[in-house]
């Protein structure tokens, strides 16, 4: 179950940094680990590379016209955070989730997947 979380968590970074280009990664004063689409003013930064996910391969292969990798995976993330379970995230930069969303950011990363379905998902009918 927890390695479903991670996946999850990670999926759900991939689909709402994916949309506008590289992903930066760097640790803020108190060691947490922050990504932006902007690098941070002043603080070493990694740029990370854009990770395809087998969820909206899979769909977009399933599918008799073919959808946006994007709206793939913002489907994907709107039903993993509309789910029970908990949606894990890595706090402390060694590569696993760590910590569990909280309310307050599970609705936030829901909201930015539900804009990118308006985005990038053709419109019903």
């Amino acid at each position: 179950m927890r390695a479903l979380s991670c996946l999850g968590c990670l999926l759900l970074l991939a689909s709402t940094t994916a949309l506008a280009g590289p992903v930066y990664k760097w640790k803020d004063a108190k060691g947490v680990t922050q990504y932006s689409e902007t690098p941070p003013a002043g603080a070493k930064y990694e740029t990370r590379a854009q990770a395809r996910t087998p969820v909206a391969e899979e769909a977009a292969a399933t599918s008799a016209a073919p959808v946006p990798k994007e709206c793939s995976t913002a489907r994907a993330n709107v039903a993993l955070l509309d789910g029970g379970g908990q949606v894990m995230h890595d706090t402390d930069g060694d590569g696993k989730a760590d910590t569990a969303l909280t309310p307050e950011q599970r609705s936030a990363q829901k909201g930015l997947a539900e804009a990118a379905i308006k985005a990038y998902c053709p419109p019903a009918g």
